[in-house]
């Protein structure tokens, strides 16, 4: 009928997650090579499940659990190949302040919700500086291509973005029942994790696929075919995976690159013509130029 509204897509993908969770900053080349599948065919929604709360109690020993948590980073990297940073300066203080702006980006459209939680992941993995306050995350998004900074800034601090960050912290503590065990091969297979209250949160990342006739869960750290596998078992023929990009495109794209994601995403010579390298603790980053200059423009 002329002039109805578009109806969404009857599959979602919700992907529980947190700016500064080490397995989730790993799993972001399937993530990223799964969306662009599913692209225009599901509506697919993050939830913030707050990894680091208000209510943690202090490390007494902040060095130390510095220590620790870097050394875990890089036991997590030797598996996911991704980029650490060479020097982690403290454990994150709490994933409040990433997760509203992150929420709050995605008022303004899911591309530019994705390039500036790219940049909130990396200031933990890739500069060492987690973004866990409010100025340090809204500092760490500036100059992100398309984005309103005076909006960002507002919604972040409003009423309705903190209820929507809460909703997604409630939702990843009601986790659906074959989470509770899980058996795989993974270094990381994704059992939910038992809460101080006595109840469950999803494992993170956890992928959950809701369609009208079920719903797939895929906890933990898991390679693209396991991903594409639930999605195909699911709703038959939904994915649509692209060809591979060429280099220049990809980057294009993406704005920043680690390694294991020009190896899935892309073909052809590498690094393309003009990329930023950026040094990290195992290997390098890429930037697209563009993003580059933003970003130094932002730090100076």
């Amino acid at each position: 009928m002329t002039g109805a509204a578009e109806l969404p897509p009857p599959v979602e993908v919700v992907e529980y997650t947190d700016p500064l969770c080490p397995w989730a900053w790993g799993s972001e080349p399937a993530f990223r090579r799964l969306r662009a599948a599913l692209t225009g065919r599901v509506r697919w929604r993050r939830a913030y499940a707050i990894l680091f709360d208000h209510d943690d109690d202090p490390p007494p020993d902040p060095a130390a659990e510095t220590a620790w948590y870097a050394r875990y980073v890089e036991e997590i990297s030797a598996h996911s190949g991704a980029p650490r940073a060479v020097r982690l300066s403290r454990m994150p203080a709490s994933s409040w302040p990433a997760s509203l702006v992150a929420k709050a980006a995605e008022l303004q459209g899911d591309e530019v919700a994705g390039r500036a939680l790219r940049r909130l992941r990396e200031t933990v993995f890739v500069l060492g500086e987690p973004a866990d306050t409010a100025a340090s995350a809204l500092a760490t998004v500036r100059g992100t291509p398309g984005l309103d900074m005076e909006r960002l800034a507002s919604d972040a601090a409003s009423d309705g973005v903190l209820e929507r960050v809460r909703a997604d912290r409630a939702e990843a503590r009601r986790p659906v029942s074959e989470v509770r065990s899980v058996s795989s091969g993974s270094p990381h297979p994704g059992a939910a994790k038992e809460t101080a209250d006595g109840g469950y949160r999803y494992a993170l990342p956890t992928l959950l696929v809701r369609a009208p006739g079920g719903h797939r869960a895929v906890p933990g750290w898991r390679p693209f075919e396991e991903y594409a596998s639930a999605v195909e078992e699911l709703c038959p023929g939904l994915l649509n995976v692209p060809a591979a990009l060429c280099p220049a495109e990809a980057l294009q794209r993406y704005g920043s690159m680690t390694e294991p994601e020009r190896l899935l995403l892309t073909e052809g010579a590498w690094p393309p013509p003009h990329a930023v390298r950026v040094e990290t603790g195992n290997g390098a980053l890429w930037l697209h130029p563009d993003e580059a200059s933003a970003r130094r423009s932002t730090a100076g």
